[in-house]
């Protein structure tokens, strides 16, 4: 079994059951103990777990981030909402955007005005807030549903053919040696391709999210041209962001 294979197996795990012993693991993936407590230790320095005496758990306080929540997510409603009041700013009439899925970028398209703009989204919550909006013009990529989201089974290269103005972006995880990462692989393609098709591209999240990384990069630190993220981000959680020449802006 590979070792990205183990580790998606030892978070299903995790998220199921708030722990996970070395020794269980051992037996249920068929490794030496030797070889869980490896993958423990890689998963615990990307900040997807903590380790403990003979196991593991969550290193948050719920599965948030790693996995699409089937509800708006509720952790730091306050932030998350000043991130949001502070990209909307960046909108105009007549823009052409994307909302990437997540709860930040849920709280960006309900501060948008009933005003002509295009916006790409694949979040089903997203779709709903917008929907009757008439002014706003929708741009929903097919494929089938998967919690909150449109997964779509087929290629998607007509995505890179648009012009989108401005993409907000979401992430599980903004990590100073592995960027921008995700933990469900299927997200991989859309997320590149509106990378590519985009202006600019500015990634809104809280401050969690900053020194967490997940099993799967999709984007650099320095594809993005913008981080949005709040007060409560430190200034050390800041520092290796900033050693790397990336422009993180921080609500009041």
């Amino acid at each position: 079994m590979l070792a990205i294979d183990r580790h998606k197996r030892i978070m299903d795990q995790l998220a199921a059951h708030s722990s996970v012993k070395v020794s269980e693991m051992s037996a249920l993936l068929q490794v030496t103990e030797k070889t869980i407590r490896e993958d423990l230790e890689k998963l615990e320095k990307r900040g997807l777990l903590k380790r403990i005496h003979g196991g593991a758990v969550p290193a948050l306080e719920s599965g948030e981030g790693i996995y699409p929540p089937s509800f708006p997510n509720t952790r730091e409603l306050d932030e998350k909402d000043a991130i949001a009041a502070l990209a909307a700013e960046d909108i105009q009439p007549h823009d052409i955007i994307a909302l990437d899925n997540g709860s930040t970028t849920l709280a960006i398209a309900q501060r948008l005005d009933n005003v002509p703009l295009t916006v790409v989204t694949n979040d089903i919550l997203i779709i709903r807030e917008l929907a009757l909006k008439d002014r706003i013009r929708l741009v929903v990529p097919g494929g089938y549903r998967q919690d909150n989201l449109l997964i779509q089974p087929e290629s998607l290269d007509w995505l890179r053919r648009m012009n989108i103005h401005k993409l907000f972006l979401s992430t599980t995880g903004i990590h100073p040696e592995y960027g921008l990462t995700i933990f469900t692989a299927e997200l991989l393609p859309i997320k590149r391709l509106l990378i590519e098709a985009s202006g600019t591209v500015c990634c809104v999240a809280d401050h969690s999210k900053y020194g967490v990384g997940a099993l799967h990069t999709f984007a650099t630190l320095q594809e993005v041209d913008r981080f949005i993220t709040g007060a409560q981000l430190t200034d050390a959680a800041l520092a290796p962001f900033l050693a790397q020449g990336v422009t993180i802006e921080r609500t009041k």
